[in-house]
């Protein structure tokens, strides 16, 4: 696979986990805000892992028709694959380094 694809695959997650806006000062492509209440990383989470779980739906949907033999082109069940597992390698560094950076928060503390 192009590492053009890979990186193609890798921009859509991230686009779909953590969308884009206008911030208080109305500077496009900040990250969103949610105000005061500091949802903001626990909602980009929901969001990937909602992303996340749509796109190991749609892999295994086209690979059970692949098996079946209902699917048309085989290289759509297997970019839908590609799809989930970098997905899913995503979400996983992510989430990853946010624990990190609590622990990190936390021994600052003691």
């Amino acid at each position: 696979m192009p590492i053009d694809a890979v990186n193609g695959v890798t921009t859509n997650a991230m686009t779909r986990a953590f969308p884009t806006t206008t911030d208080v000062t109305g500077a496009p492509g900040a990250p969103a805000t949610t105000g005061a209440t500091g949802d903001g990383f626990a909602a980009s989470m929901t969001n990937a892992v909602d992303g996340l779980q749509q796109l190991q739906d749609t892999s295994k949907t086209l690979a059970l028709k692949a098996v079946t033999g209902n699917l048309d082109d085989i290289h759509d069940a297997t970019i839908a694959a590609t799809r989930a597992q970098v997905t899913l390698e995503l979400v996983a560094a992510v989430r990853n380094k946010g624990v990190d950076a609590f622990n990190e928060i936390m021994r600052m503390q003691a």
